[in-house]
């Protein structure tokens, strides 16, 4: 019983890495309807430049804040440079670029800082919270760090006006231009916070899986998955689905199919939410009167 406890406990952590990657995702989704495949890797990039940055002396919570306020920059940046002159073109090309993305960060990651893994401290002390026996401080901090990326993005799009802009204009642009909204800045800015809110993702899941150019492919596979079994369109939904897909894959790998073969997980839960119920959980089912 203790070790099953350790697994789902230590899969609500992980699973709070995922919601927060899933979260990024469906941001760039509800602008575009495209899902960006890059984000893992943008996500990755960012832990480099903090993981840099910590190792020339700076202190972690330092190199913390700004390398989110930098991703918010170079995410707004991509949208601006590279995204916006495809936003009319065909849907294979917008993937095409997307893809490109991906490779173009990996590859610049591994000439930069090489493909040797490398071990990324935790801000977090060594010493387990309050006496709990099933998960490490880190796994502890990083649910905390999940939550409060989760209440400020809930405040941001709830009670402030560029939130409330922002939401206007994935929802419905033209209405949007109308009353005044500038939706391509909108989108910019969704795209900074995206790349922001990956970084955090990035950051937290480097002590656990540690750094190398590669270390969020599987994590992005995850994280998709939490966002189609949550609703790729449904914010909170997809966090829901992040924690629960941390959970399935921990229990899985340990009793079912084997660590070896969890990824696996991932691609039925894909497949089996986009049979069963292609929405999501808590996605929106939308009728077309013909």
């Amino acid at each position: 019983m203790s070790a099953l406890l350790h697994q789902i406990f230590s899969g609500l952590a992980m699973g709070g890495i995922y919601a927060i990657l899933a979260l990024a995702l469906v941001m760039i989704y509800q602008a575009t309807h495209l899902v960006n495949f890059a984000q893992g890797e943008m996500a990755m990039f960012s832990t480099y430049v903090a993981w840099e940055m910590i190792d020339s002396g700076m202190p972690y919570w330092a190199a913390f804040a700004l390398t989110i306020v930098l991703s918010f920059i170079g995410g707004m940046l991509i949208e601006r440079i590279v995204i916006r002159p495809f936003a009319h073109a065909p849907v294979l090309t917008i993937v095409i670029v997307f893809i490109g993305l991906l490779l173009i960060f990996n590859s610049v990651a591994g000439w930069r800082y090489s493909y040797t893994i490398k071990t990324f401290d935790s801000p977090f002390p060594d010493k387990r919270w309050f006496g709990n026996t099933l998960m490490s401080s880190h796994e502890s901090g990083a649910i905390l760090v999940t939550f409060a990326v989760l209440a400020l993005v809930y405040a941001f799009f709830r009670f402030t006006p560029l939130g409330l802009a922002m939401r206007a204009a994935a929802q419905n642009p033209a209405s949007s231009r109308l009353v005044g909204i500038r939706v391509g800045w909108m989108l910019a800015i969704g795209w900074g916070l995206a790349a922001a809110i990956g970084a955090v993702a990035g950051m937290m899941a480097a002590p656990i899986v540690y750094l190398d150019p590669n270390m969020m492919l599987g994590i992005l596979l995850y994280a998709f998955a939490g966002a189609v079994l949550g609703g790729i369109d449904n914010p909170w939904g997809a966090a829901i689905g992040g924690f629960t897909v941390g959970v399935l894959e921990n229990i899985a790998g340990a009793y079912v199919v084997g660590p070896e073969i969890k990824l696996s997980v991932a691609l039925v839960i894909i497949v089996g939410v986009l049979v069963v119920r292609p929405s999501g959980l808590f996605g929106r089912t939308l009728v077309t009167r013909v």
